[in-house]
Formats: C-alpha cells, structure tokens, sequence
C-alpha cells in the first residue's frame, strides 16, 4: 500500500533495500530520532527472530536492541517515510497518507480492499 500509493499520489519514491545493505548506527539512530520512536518500538517482532533473540523481553535496553538492529537490519520495523512533511514509521502502512501533500486520486483502497481515500480526494478515517 505505502509504494503503491506514493507513485498514485505522483511521488517517484526513492526505496532502501535496507536488508541487503543495512543501516549503520547513526542512519538508525537518525531515523529513530525523525520519527520520534525508540527501539522497542521499531522493533519487528512479526516474521521476525526477535522473540527467538530474547529481544522481546522488556528488561533488554534501548541500546541492546539498536546493536541487534544494526547487526540483523530485518528487525526493524518498517517502512520508515522521509518526506518533506516528516519522517514517520508507517505501520500500518496507510499512515503514509499522512506525510503526503496530495492523496491518490481515489478511491484508492489497500490490498484488503478498504477504502484510505475517496473519490475526491479525501483521507478515509
């Protein structure tokens, strides 16, 4: 939903294929920051081996968890959005919608079939 709405919105998306590359420290750091989320909370823990990790354990630190991230890019929760209205985590997907200046033409509907845009234009709640 998040790419597919960016190119229907007329953004040409840049994408990081962060599991191949990975972020450093800081990249993750930064984005952490942008997006006003801590590690717990970008944390992935679905189709994920954090559970397997022990990393779902509340005593595990902040800093335990960026190592991890950094050293196993496919726990971090994705996708982060860059835009010029901020960056956000966008899980669920459809709060991408909210770091766009112009919607989709609509009705623009996710995989699911439901409805995050009509026909005019307008954010659907």
């Amino acid at each position: 939903m998040c790419w597919r709405c960016c190119v229907a919105a007329g953004y040409l998306p840049t994408g990081i294929e962060y599991l191949g590359t990975g972020r450093t420290r800081a990249q993750l750091l930064g984005l952490l920051a942008a997006a006003a989320v801590n590690a717990r909370q970008a944390l992935r823990v679905a189709k994920s081996p954090a559970d397997a990790m022990g990393l779902t354990d509340p005593a595990v630190t902040d800093e335990a968890l960026i190592a991890a991230m950094v050293a196993h890019p496919v726990l971090v929760n994705r996708p982060f959005v860059c835009t010029a209205r901020g960056v956000r985590l966008c899980r669920p997907s459809e709060l991408v919608l909210d770091r766009l200046d112009r919607m989709p033409p609509g009705p623009f509907a996710q995989e699911d079939g439901q409805v995050n845009v009509d026909a005019q234009r307008n954010r659907v709640l």
